[in-house]
Formats: structure tokens, C-alpha cells, sequence
């Protein structure tokens, strides 16, 4: 089962995530002040979906393209016990043991401006 989040704000203007098969499951307006910077919003919109692992391909490969590229957002979600991260035009999957799989996510979510303090996936 693939399960993740997307907040709104990550979108570029005119982006359509069209996936078949994805479920949404919640949608929260949420508060982010304390973690937020620089140019980001301090109140995000979550978008939690679900669904099929078979959709966890197209998913990644639609959020790659509908991602801004400025601004170090990124989306990510689980397929089975692998972790997902996708960023604008790149996508990382790595699983539960597999160190240098995180770590290079890690070192490319910092390299297109991400906060250190929001790569803090479990």
C-alpha cells in the first residue's frame, strides 16, 4: 500500500496531479510557523492519499514533473517498507537498511534548498 503526503504549496502554478488510482484520504490547513522559512507559507495545505503499490511509479514519476523546482519542496510517501522522496524532475527510493539510499536523498533535498530540519523522515 502506498500511503504519503503532499502539501498544496509544493505545486508549481498549473500543475495537474491526475493519477489513476490515488485515493485521497485527508486534507488539512495546518500552522507551519515554527518550522517554516525563508519564502515558504507559514500555513500548509496536507494532502494525504493512498493507494495500489502498482501506482507507486506513475505517482512518483507525476510528482516529479507537477513539483516547483525553487524553493526546496519535495513530496513523499511509503510503498510497502521503501520510502519514497520525490523532488522536481528526480525521484529517490530507498528501504529500511539501505543507509546511502537515505543519505543521498538527504544530500540532494539540502543541494535544492531544503532545511536541514525538514529531512527529518523517521
Amino acid at each position: 500500500m502506498v500511503t504519503g503526503v503532499l502539501l498544496a504549496e509544493s505545486l508549481r502554478v498549473g500543475a495537474e496531479l491526475q493519477v489513476e488510482g490515488l485515493r485521497l484520504t485527508r486534507v488539512s490547513r495546518q500552522d507551519v510557523s515554527a518550522s517554516a522559512v525563508d519564502d515558504q507559507p507559514t500555513t500548509w495545505t496536507f494532502i494525504e492519499f493512498e493507494a495500489a503499490d502498482e501506482v507507486a511509479q506513475p505517482l512518483a514519476e507525476a510528482l516529479a514533473e507537477a513539483l516547483l523546482v525553487e524553493g526546496g519542496w519535495y513530496a513523499d510517501f511509503h510503498v510497502g517498507q521503501d520510502h519514497v522522496v520525490v523532488f522536481a524532475n528526480t525521484i529517490f527510493r530507498y528501504g529500511p537498511d539501505d543507509r546511502e539510499g537515505r543519505a543521498r536523498t538527504v544530500a540532494h533535498g539540502r543541494a535544492v534548498g531544503v532545511p536541514s530540519h525538514q529531512l527529518d523522515w523517521p
